[in-house]
């Protein structure tokens, strides 16, 4: 990839875009199967190694796109970028205990939900209007959640769905930084996210006692999704959603949300329960109706600053 490719995005035409957000998708819908076949590792032993992994390939993706200036694309980032890259660590977090704790489809689904969260967020902080499709769309989001929550009352699963809607809560803060920020550009606030990141969940190692060495398996696992799953998706989408619109973008991440279920169906024979497939379905469908609406109102693809 050239610093050209980086640095010029309005050259990236609309049908590449859509096949970069895709691509993201494919990518990131890994998630589920990285995280199951890590053997021994904690969530923060997880964090720490998928950090490291990840930090340097957005500092010199950042170094790419700036022409050499990073520090100064991550100063003229600023306060949001900062708050936006705590947000990322609290999303990691949740994301991967709720793995862990529930199915990956159920897991999948919740995390679908961070587009109402943004939406509300906005409205609450930044006091931008909601539309009413978006509104009925929460609305029936919120039903699609509780259907899918409602058998795992008595389980151990509720602290894994309780986790994934705090990641999805997590990236709708991240999502409405980078508004606030008035950028586009998710790549510094990311890039702190890793930073931040490795401090915390290096601490938390520590003062757990839980060690730094681990097993082959695990250690090549983790570093490969901070390359490869979270590093390599981020910078498909941020390149493809310069010539996406935003409603167009929610649609083609379903591709996540479905494929994510089936690599774990397909590798390790995972299978989700009832409640899930219908409340799974619920909330797509919100998510794709939202977005469908927000197609008719043809909104203008998002041009580099």
């Amino acid at each position: 990839m050239t610093q050209a490719s980086l640095a010029a995005p309005p050259q990236i035409t609309y049908r590449n875009g859509v096949i970069f957000v895709l691509a993201a998708g494919v990518v990131w819908s890994t998630v589920g199967l990285g995280i199951r076949l890590i053997e021994e590792a904690t969530v923060w032993q997880i964090l720490f190694y998928r950090s490291v992994s990840l930090t340097p390939l957005l500092f010199a993706v950042i170094w790419l796109r700036s022409g050499g200036q990073p520090a100064r694309q991550i100063r003229k980032a600023g306060i949001p970028a900062a708050i936006g890259g705590l947000a990322l660590v609290a999303a990691y977090s949740g994301g991967i205990i709720a793995i862990q704790a529930t199915s990956v489809a159920n897991a999948m689904l919740l995390f679908a939900s961070a587009p109402f969260f943004a939406a509300l967020f906005g409205w609450m902080v930044l006091g931008e209007p909601v539309r009413r499709a978006t509104g009925v769309a929460i609305v029936v989001a919120i039903l699609g959640i509780a259907i899918m929550v409602s058998d795992d009352f008595s389980s151990g699963a509720m602290a894994g769905n309780l986790a994934a809607l705090g990641s999805a809560i997590g990236f709708a803060v991240f999502t409405v930084t980078l508004r606030w920020g008035k950028t586009e550009d998710m790549m510094p606030s990311v890039f702190l996210s890793g930073l931040f990141a490795i401090a915390i969940t290096g601490a938390m190692c520590l003062a757990q006692g839980l060690p730094f060495v681990l097993s082959a398996n695990d250690t090549s696992i983790a570093l490969a999704m901070g390359v490869f799953q979270v590093g390599a998706g981020l910078v498909l989408y941020t390149l493809g959603s310069k010539t996406v619109p935003a409603a167009e973008l929610a649609l083609l991440s379903l591709a996540e949300v479905v494929l994510g279920p089936l690599w774990v169906w397909l590798f390790l024979g995972e299978t989700a329960g009832l409640y899930t497939l219908l409340g799974g379905a619920v909330l797509l469908a919100a998510i794709a109706g939202n977005a469908l609406s927000g197609l008719r109102r043809r909104p203008p693809p998002i041009t580099a600053p």
